[in-house]
């Protein structure tokens, strides 16, 4: 299977020395993987191959007979001015090089220059490039409001207007060769979404995933980079890292929050160079893979404190799809609970089970700490303790209790062993601690009286009786 062309949008090398042109095509598949190259010997059949070919950038040599690179230059800038030009002159001359800029060129190289800094420069003019038409396609789908394949998203359960966003901004960036950074706390599906981008990034190669977490300097390195024949006592043999493992495909790393200093400094050369050294090798390897990161970190936080690299932080931030925790998408949890209830019978082999009504409004009452993957394991527990019928709450509360009080009862709980009104100085009357109950149930169910009513374990009529009371006043 061929390998895709690199970048998507053409590069037109425009020289009339063939063997220069046929040089610096070479070094730029070489040192940059630019294959998307197209030749060209005579400057009078530039503008034509322009108007037929999806060229983004050009490589303009100053010298050429016809039509000099200045002349084409300004063409260039009246009648494509989307086209980014890189003008490539025999000789230094600094007001050769003012005059080009001003009239568009967005860079100015001389031909004798070093390889690396041409190469470079090419490389940080096609990812101004990508970036702009990625910036166009995000735009164009949010205005849109619509998504073109939204079978690669049918993993992840959901009919919240946040998550859909996220689908319409993770297809728009799919494509892009930057890498993508994926935030949310545990739980909230940033795996699901990664092999989503893998899916509709079109990429011929596998998803590699690596949790990260735990991994010292060496080991990270031996992970990713792999290493040659004799690099350490133990190599007898080469070994393929995962970023060979994932060439042509994507290779997701789980836990970024949790690189050292030291780790970090080697993941962001491979995203600023492209490149990277197997253990023991001096010979560089080219990244042919697009990288996909995930934390439940704050990384600016941990930036602030010097434990996350700023230059990688801002490497990072090209492209950020945070997922929202479920207590944030709360429409959700009726679709969850009915998939996972299915998933759940299936794979115990037992009916479906029937959820009580009273269910749900619990389910909306708690913040899940631990997101989709809690929830998904308090129906697994409830449906295999199942013996028919409908389905007990008791488990569910059970969960609850265990892994998350109400924050004032448990603050209270903790500072009077257990009793709430220990240490005030005057006790509030029955009836006014019955009132501060109601309030406080009122504005955990936003204003909802079947469920404040249900948190208070009383039934609504008593409850809308209370509120008329109080609103009468005394």
């Amino acid at each position: 299977m061929s390998e895709r062309a690199y970048p998507t949008f053409g590069v037109l090398l425009v020289d009339d020395e063939p063997n220069w042109l046929d040089a610096l095509s070479m070094s730029l598949e070489r040192n940059a993987g630019i294959t998307n190259t197209m030749l060209c010997e005579d400057s009078r059949q530039v503008m034509d191959i322009l108007a037929r070919q999806e060229v983004g950038l050009v490589l303009l040599d100053l010298t050429m007979p016809h039509l000099t690179g200045q002349e084409l230059l300004r063409l260039i800038a009246e009648q494509h001015p989307e086209i980014v030009v890189i003008v490539l002159s025999g000789m230094n001359q600094l007001e050769t090089a003012i005059s080009c800029m001003k009239l568009g060129a967005f860079d100015y190289y001389v031909k004798t220059v070093e390889e690396d800094r041409l190469v470079t420069g090419v490389l940080r003019a096609i990812r101004m490039i990508e970036l702009r038409l990625e910036n166009n396609e995000v735009s164009r789908r949010l205005l849109a409001d619509s998504f073109e394949h939204p079978d690669a998203f049918s993993g992840i359960i959901s009919r919240s207007k946040a998550m859909r966003s996220i689908f319409q901004y993770s297809e728009s960036i799919a494509r892009s060769t930057q890498p993508v950074l994926i935030t949310g706390e545990s739980g909230v599906g940033k795996e699901l979404v990664a092999r989503a981008i893998h899916t509709l990034s079109n990429r011929q190669g596998p998803l590699v995933c690596v949790n990260v977490a735990g991994l010292d300097d060496t080991i990270f390195a031996d992970t990713l980079f792999g290493h040659v024949k004799g690099a350490f006592t133990g190599a007898d043999s080469t070994r393929h890292g995962m970023v060979e493992e994932a060439a042509q495909g994507t290779l997701f790393l789980d836990e970024i929050g949790d690189l050292s200093l030291l780790s970090q400094v080697k993941l962001l050369r491979i995203l600023q160079e492209g490149e990277y050294f197997p253990l023991g090798s001096d010979k560089p390897k080219r990244l042919a893979a697009k990288i996909i990161v995930a934390t439940n970190q704050d990384l600016q936080a941990k930036m602030t404190v010097g434990q996350f690299r700023k230059d990688l932080y801002y490497r990072l931030q090209t492209h950020n799809v945070h997922i929202p925790p479920l207590r944030e998408r709360k429409e959700d949890l009726p679709l969850l609970l009915d998939t996972f209830l299915e998933d759940a019978a299936r794979d115990l082999g037992k009916k479906k089970p029937t959820a009580p009504k009273e269910l749900a409004q619990l389910l909306e009452s708690y913040i899940f700490p631990g997101n989709i993957r809690e929830l998904r394991s308090m129906v697994y527990d409830a449906v295999s303790h199942h013996k028919g019928g409908v389905l007990s709450m008791a488990l569910f509360l059970k969960a609850m209790d265990k892994k998350e009080l109400p924050t004032p009862i448990k603050d209270a709980a903790s500072a009077g062993a257990g009793n709430i009104f220990t240490g005030l100085d005057t006790l509030p009357t029955p009836e006014q601690a019955y009132q501060l109950l109601v309030e406080e149930a009122m504005k955990r169910a936003k204003g909802n009286q079947s469920q404040a009513a249900r948190l208070l374990g009383m039934s609504q009529p008593a409850l809308n009786k209370r509120l008329k009371r109080k609103a009468k006043g005394p």
